[in-house]
């Protein structure tokens, strides 16, 4: 049954949530609850913006205009779990870390090494999600995405050109995942799942409001103060907190932002903080790193924004 666009319930001037608490409204915010509904979105606005669980994005103060889509509804959210093959499908909308958790005790592992990742599983995809301990694609199976003309496509994971931060599927909307797991002991896998949270609680400021890590990590292309000069490091990824750390950047403050003096890839929020202060500590921080050592340094964080300059990365956040 084809849902017409006014028969959508458009909520206006609607808060963003997100992980920093700060930012602006939507000039309109859809909730759909079925993928009828998510197509008659794009009647209203074809390049509407999909908002995931926020962890990963920062919006701008005065808001966007144009249409924002929520898939974190009852009918994005569901899960069916095949434990004797190792099969996991879930809807965009479905919180990861709540995901993780039921996969563990289920005795099914290889989701558990992104524990501590706060997304819905479309954005974690999107981005190509991941940390220390692996990515969103070392489980993929398959992904169906339905394109800004409302068309329904299925991938494997052959198909998807999964990269550091990426997945190239920007362009679409992610509406369903397949995970491949493997049937495991849930005491290992819960172990497995401990450790990585302990990894991030005492290397990250889990408990301030953040949006993760703010700049991706850079490729060394070549020795850079103590860093590589043996060239064991010349073209790996350096870490861009420890460029930031090494810039004098720890600490740094605008308004109510400041580079955490936990992880110096994280930028953390006051009450008081507005979006404006962490987009000019972003400036600051790539200005410092590019003057001392010559690396510029592109932002993980996603950026909401109306005003020139400030162009989104594409995809679900």
């Amino acid at each position: 049954m084809s849902i017409k666009a006014t028969q959508l319930h458009i909520e206006h001037h609607a808060p963003i949530p997100t992980w920093f608490h700060i930012g602006g409204k939507a000039a309109k915010l859809a909730k759909p609850e079925s993928e009828e509904e998510l197509i008659a979105c794009l009647e209203v606005d074809d390049e509407f913006k999909v908002l995931g669980d926020g962890a990963n994005l920062l919006v701008d103060d005065s808001g966007v205009g144009g249409l924002v889509v929520s898939l974190q509804t009852d009918g994005f959210r569901k899960v069916l779990i095949d434990e004797t093959a190792g099969l996991v499908t879930v809807n965009a909308g479905v919180a990861l870390p709540s995901l993780i958790n039921r996969c563990v005790k289920q005795g099914l592992g290889g989701l558990e090494v992104l524990a501590g990742i706060p997304a819905t599983v479309g954005g974690a995809v999107i981005m190509n999600a991941g940390g220390a301990f692996g990515a969103m694609s070392d489980v993929v199976k398959m992904v169906s995405a339905i394109d800004r003309a409302g068309r329904v496509h299925t991938f494997e994971r052959s198909q998807i050109d999964f990269g550091y931060r990426q997945s190239h599927l920007n362009h679409l909307i992610v509406i369903e995942v397949m995970f491949e797991l493997t049937p495991s002991d849930p005491g290992e896998i819960k172990e497995s799942l401990n450790r990585c949270m302990a990894y991030k609680t005492n290397s990250q400021p889990m408990s301030q409001k953040s949006a993760g890590c703010v700049f991706k990590n850079p490729v060394l292309t070549q020795a850079i103060g103590s860093i590589g000069e043996a060239g064991e490091r010349v073209g790996e990824r350096i870490g861009a907190g420890l460029l930031i750390d090494r810039a004098g950047c720890k600490g740094m403050r605008v308004g109510g932002a400041m580079v955490s003096d936990v992880h110096a890839n994280f930028i953390t929020t006051t009450k008081d903080a507005k979006a404006r202060d962490v987009i000019a500590l972003i400036a600051q921080v790539q200005t410092s790193v590019l003057d001392r050592f010559g690396v510029k340094l592109d932002r993980e964080l996603v950026i909401w924004s109306d005003e020139p300059g400030q162009e989104p990365i594409g995809g679900q956040r």
